[in-house]
């Protein structure tokens, strides 16, 4: 997230009323998690196993919960929390603000655009020409749906990203302050969810084709020209390449990339990195020719054992 203008170091530690080490008049533009941060973020880590992560990342200043050596070039924040104070910064700087009205007077509406009985639409929602918006769809605030865009009926686009910290009596929520954009061209199916990015964007290419009952984590960038049939799953932060095919029943772990024409056959759990133009299976997911000699050879395992015995 952008700040809406340029901070202060010692401005941001006032906001939070913590420490920091570091010139007071180093620069902060943007407030954004881990896998989306750039120069001028403000970024947060509170656990030793990601300080390093965190302290070598492209943000330039650090919300950490230690006093550590700071890298040059950048700031540190010093906090006792510095989950919560990261949500701080985020509510400080993009306070929520609920719209009461159907449409809101902030929302914008393309030519020749159908919006159907039902249908709210956020604040600064922007959805462009020739779209058609089926009755009931929900689109949260600061959504940007492009040109040829069809989303069918009580599809939800913009929840919360699901992330949370655990804590000793509860789940903190992080706060989620990012988009959802739908590239031109793009059909959703009826009864789908995507999430927008805690920080950033999640995006659906140009040409994507998404099936009913599908989910999209947030932060997720999903390529042009790809299909995803029904009760697909994609977690937080997945990359999806241009013309890749997921089966139904397909699921995506976190963090991962999905080749370039990659296709996952049906019902597969993908738990790291598939190759362009490969085919997969399975769960967990294996190229789908050697998985496919592995179901043959289970099936043989039965007689082998009755075997055996004999």
């Amino acid at each position: 997230m952008k700040l809406p203008s340029i901070q202060k170091l010692k401005d941001i530690a006032a906001i939070i009323n913590c420490e920091f080490e570091g010139s007071p008049d180093h620069v902060v533009s943007g407030v954004n998690e881990i896998h989306m941060v750039e120069p001028g973020d403000v970024v947060f880590v509170d656990h030793p196993k990601y300080y390093d992560k965190a302290l070598n990342s492209k943000a330039t200043t650090i919300l950490i919960n230690k006093k550590v050596e700071c890298p040059a070039g950048k700031a540190l924040l010093i906090s006792d929390d510095p989950f919560r104070d990261y949500n701080k910064l985020v509510l400080h700087f993009s306070p929520v603000s609920y719209s009461q009205k159907q449409v809101s007077d902030t929302a914008k509406i393309g030519l020749n655009t159908v919006i159907m009985p039902g249908v709210y639409l956020g604040n600064n929602v922007t959805i462009g020409d020739n779209c058609v918006i089926h009755p009931n769809v929900v689109i949260y605030d600061n959504c940007h749906i492009r040109n040829n865009v069809t989303i069918h009926a009580n599809t939800v686009i913009g929840a919360d990203a699901f992330y949370y910290k655990k804590r000793a009596d509860r789940f903190d929520k992080m706060i989620s302050c990012g988009r959802v954009i739908i590239e031109d061209n793009v059909e959703i199916g009826a009864l789908c969810t995507i999430d927008k990015g805690v920080s950033g964007d999640t995006v659906i290419g140009a040409g994507t084709k998404i099936d009913n009952h599908v989910q999209v984590g947030h932060d997720t960038v999903v390529g042009k020209m790809c299909l995803m049939a029904s009760h697909v799953g994609v977690s937080g932060v997945v990359t999806i390449g241009d013309g890749a095919t997921l089966w139904g029943q397909s699921g995506v772990r976190s963090d991962v990339t999905i080749g370039k024409g990659a296709v996952l056959l049906a019902q597969s759990g993908v738990a790291d990195d598939i190759p362009d133009g490969k085919t997969y299976f399975g769960t967990p997911a294996g190229e789908s020719r050697m998985k496919m000699r592995e179901v043959a050879a289970l099936k043989m395992l039965p007689e082998m054992v009755k075997k055996m015995k004999l």
